[in-house]
């Protein structure tokens, strides 16, 4: 794509374009080609976030009474500007984040069905009459929105994650701050751009750019009624952490350790495609990636043979994209080193590809993996894929649910009943049976259990959970 603006570089407050208060900037390297420096992106800190916030709730009373049937006219202006500006999403969300551009293009449509589906919310956010206990009297609940809300996201999903905040954010009433990844913040300035040219007012989506110093500065900010964050575990538990005296709401989305599960009796090739997509698509960088494969013993060597024929042919670069990152290239490497000292063998992979110009991890697949080790229990984040014996339906279910993550689970069988009873069993939010366990529909609940998820679910009806208050009305006459 052609060299980015500056404007892009900088944040976006109170309707301008404005270089942090320190004048400090960070490199944005391409985790494919480390000689592309996409761009030096604003490094923020405390007064930006607070100008920001103050910007955010200067507008909120005029945002707040036009009305949810108002609002959605602006997201879907945002709409059509994506649609048009979808091919620059793309090649932005390949450059600073690394995906293939087919998985890039995936990511920019998964976005417009989520405000495709938001904005149809709008005339859907009502409450309830219901009976009043005297006579000449109507009582009834209405929804609220909840003020000033901070909206952290990762850089795994620089475009749909962002979208499964800033729409439902906008629609139900709320400002926003938004802290995007330092490592995409350039998809994060194309959608703020894009907000503002669809004529949302000055001040009601605010983009503040940086690390750890922005995002404490907006948990700690009193004015922010809620943060929205997708993230690791540990960042998530700060933020709980830090608004809990003043009783901050908080909607987190975590990790996960996500199992698919091939019975006896399962489609083997259907599981081995699905498990491949699910480990390898994206790196394995998606908090519902299959990082577990857990086979009835009885069907494991025919299995194994079929998936480790199927990961060996995986070209990275053509069929696989780099993970993010250095660090996340030296913690998968470590992993699997660890993995190996606890009793794992490396069936295929295994090792840093032979890409040095990028962040490649050979696709790999383990063996052999005891399912109480780290690698069974922790997640890893990149494309490697451990393989855990089970005997039998019970025992799957247990080492299963045997993780302090709870994002999704999947099972391969031809028997019904045992699916269905897979799918009261699982101890995780998004349930898949002889499908890919990644993700859910745009306006399903995307949510975890245990670790993976603390509040209101996002993608679907119940997000407005987060992000308004109920009140409730008795008028007598």
């Amino acid at each position: 794509m052609a060299a980015i603006s500056v404007r892009y570089t900088q944040n976006f407050i109170g309707g301008e374009w404005r270089v942090p208060e320190s004048g400090r900037t960070r490199p944005n390297i391409n985790p494919a080609d480390v000689s592309d420096h996409v761009g030096d992106f604003a490094e923020s800190g405390g007064p930006d976030v607070d100008n920001a916030v103050g910007a955010a709730a200067e507008a909120f009373p005029a945002w707040k009474a036009l009305g949810p049937v108002k609002r959605a006219e602006f997201l879907r202006t945002a709409e059509r500007l994506i649609e048009e500006r979808a091919e620059d999403f793309a090649r932005a969300i390949n450059r600073e984040q690394g995906k293939l551009l087919p998985e890039a293009r995936g990511e920019v449509k998964r976005a417009l069905a989520i405000i495709d589906f938001t904005a149809g919310e709008a005339r859907r956010l009502n409450g309830v009459t219901t009976p009043a206990e005297e006579p000449r009297t109507l009582s009834y609940t209405f929804r609220t929105p909840l003020g000033v809300v901070g909206l952290i996201t990762p850089w795994n999903f620089p475009l749909a994650i962002p979208m499964w905040k800033v729409a439902p954010a906008l629609l139900s009433g709320c400002t926003a701050v938004f802290k995007p990844s330092p490592f995409t913040p350039l998809s994060a300035a194309l959608l703020t751009e894009v907000f503002a040219d669809a004529g949302v007012p000055a001040g009601v989506l605010n983009l503040v750019q940086g690390d750890i110093a922005a995002g404490e500065a907006l948990v700690a900010n009193p004015q922010v009624a809620g943060i929205s964050f997708t993230g690791s575990l540990p960042v998530g538990l700060k933020i709980h952490e830090g608004g809990a005296p003043r009783l901050m709401r908080s909607q987190l989305e975590l990790g996960g350790k996500n199992a698919v599960l091939v019975l006896a009796d399962a489609d083997l090739d259907k599981a081995v495609r699905a498990a491949v997509f699910g480990a390898f698509g994206q790196a394995g960088q998606r908090c519902s990636a299959t990082s577990r494969v857990v086979v009835d013993i009885r069907v494991k060597e025919v299995f194994l043979a079929k998936l480790v024929e199927a990961v060996s042919a995986l070209r990275p670069g053509l069929d696989v994209c780099p993970v993010v990152n250095e660090q996340r290239l030296d913690a998968c490497l470590s992993a699997i080193t660890r993995a190996q000292e606890t009793g794992a063998k490396v069936a295929c992979g295994g090792y840093r590809a032979a890409l040095p110009q990028g962040y490649y991890v050979q696709p790999t697949v383990l063996r052999d993996v005891p399912w109480d080790s780290e690698i069974a229990q922790e997640e890893i984040f990149g494309p490697v894929l451990s393989v855990v014996d089970c005997d039998g339906f019970d025992d799957a279910m247990r080492i299963s649910n045997s993780v302090r993550y709870g994002m999704s689970g999947t099972i391969f069988t031809s028997d019904m009943a045992k699916a269905f009873e897979a799918l009261d069993r699982f101890e995780a939010g998004m349930l898949h049976v002889n499908r890919p366990g990644v993700g859910a529909y745009a306006h399903l609940p995307h949510m975890g259990s245990k670790l993976s998820q603390f509040g209101p679910p996002e993608c679907s009806p119940q997000v407005w959970d987060f992000y308004t208050e109920w009140r409730s009305a008795c008028i007598s006459w």
